[in-house]
């Protein structure tokens, strides 16, 4: 499904007056201003003032012009509504002249390349066209938006406005697949009834057959499971908000690893289990926070339960890579998840135990909204 942005925004290169067009039907007709405003009964400085572009075409005065001209009044009206629509698109322009520099701190050739936006020559339609991607009328109000936001979830260190633009292009991009999937009204005890069925599927290699199942198991419970690929510099696994009235759970794959994919899930699961709906969590891009540790305890306890991992690591030496594969099948994980756990322990290296891991590539087909 080709979900590029398609509506492009017409900018005229003059205008037409409904003025100028009334002058020459006058002409055609023979007509002199005066004498239409004898036919008409307005006065000769309204008709004037209409000629120069001074005073617009009314409903009432349209209708006047129909009895006299002979060209009905939506004509008229219609000449009003172009020439006003298109006065305002060329003062637009000369607005979005001067916010050029705005599309420069977006990653635009990236964004093109996933599909999201259509690439644009013309620096204008380019910039209207990523406007349109964030639904805002200016660089201002993605200001007031985004930056607003995105600056309270990182309260605790000075951000960008390019972070920001590429941390918001993702997560805009989360909630457009958002809108198009559908959900059950959130129900939080459901989702924490469905931990154990969620933390089975880590046992799947093949992304193509987890993440569907993965995205069912939410949805029922009231969450949008949205897989939407990393930018460059996103530095973000994973975000979990609020939004029309269902919770949106988002992954970028960053760290293209299992043990990293499914921390990153359990990690927002807890956010959305444990913590309010009306702070958004992003994970990696901000300070860590107490919500954030307790996410983090979360997420290691669910896919490794404490007193199997104690008792694992009881012999005090290093596992083999056969004593973890036999331990993750029997506590029924992935192996990796393991070797992900042990290294972040500092009980092994981080350079050992790594083929268990399994690695992924973004594929298109994961996209809700493209599979």
């Amino acid at each position: 499904m080709n979900d590029k942005q398609t509506v492009h925004s017409y900018y005229p290169d003059y205008l037409v007056t409904p003025g100028e067009v009334l002058e020459e039907y006058l002409e055609h007709e023979g007509l002199t201003q005066a004498s239409l405003a004898d036919r008409t009964g307005l006065s000769k400085k309204t008709i004037n003032e209409i000629v120069k572009a001074k005073a617009a075409i009314t409903a009432e005065t349209a209708l006047k012009l129909e009895r006299t001209l002979g060209r009905p009044a939506h004509f008229w009206s219609n000449l009003e509504r172009q020439y006003q629509e298109d006065k305002t698109r060329l003062a637009d322009k000369i607005h979005l002249e001067e916010s050029l520099h705005w599309l420069e701190i977006f990653p635009v050739n990236k964004m093109a390349r996933y599909g999201w936006i259509e690439k644009c020559k013309d620096k204008i339609v380019q910039l209207d066209m990523l406007l349109r991607y964030f639904a805002v009328a200016s660089p201002a109000q993605w200001e007031a938006i985004w930056g607003r936001e995105l600056q309270v979830c990182f309260r605790k260190r000075e951000s960008s406005k390019k972070d920001i633009a590429i941390i918001s292009a993702w997560l805009r991009r989360g909630e457009i697949e958002a809108e198009q999937q559908r959900c059950a009204p959130f129900d939080k005890q459901k989702l924490q009834d469905s931990l154990v069925e969620i933390r089975k599927l880590t046992t799947i290699a093949e992304p193509s057959v987890f993440i569907p199942k993965l995205e069912a198991i939410c949805a029922v419970c009231g969450v949008a499971l949205i897989c939407v690929p990393a930018l460059p510099k996103l530095g973000i696994y994973g975000a979990t908000r609020w939004l029309n009235h269902k919770y949106i759970m988002q992954l970028s794959l960053y760290g293209k690893s299992n043990d990293h994919l499914w921390f990153t899930v359990f990690h927002e699961l807890c956010h959305i289990i444990k913590h309010s709906r009306r702070e958004c969590f992003i994970e990696g891009g901000g300070p860590e926070t107490d919500k954030e540790t307790e996410a983090n305890a979360f997420a290691s306890d669910m896919l490794i339960p404490p007193k199997y991992l104690k008792r694992f690591l009881a012999p005090g030496r290093r596992p083999t890579i056969v004593q973890i594969e036999q331990f993750a099948v029997s506590i029924g994980i992935a192996p990796g998840i393991v070797v992900g756990r042990l290294q972040h322990d500092k009980i092994i290296p981080m350079s050992w135990g790594n083929e268990l891991k399994v690695r992924y590539e973004w594929m298109r087909e994961w996209s809700h909204s493209n599979s």
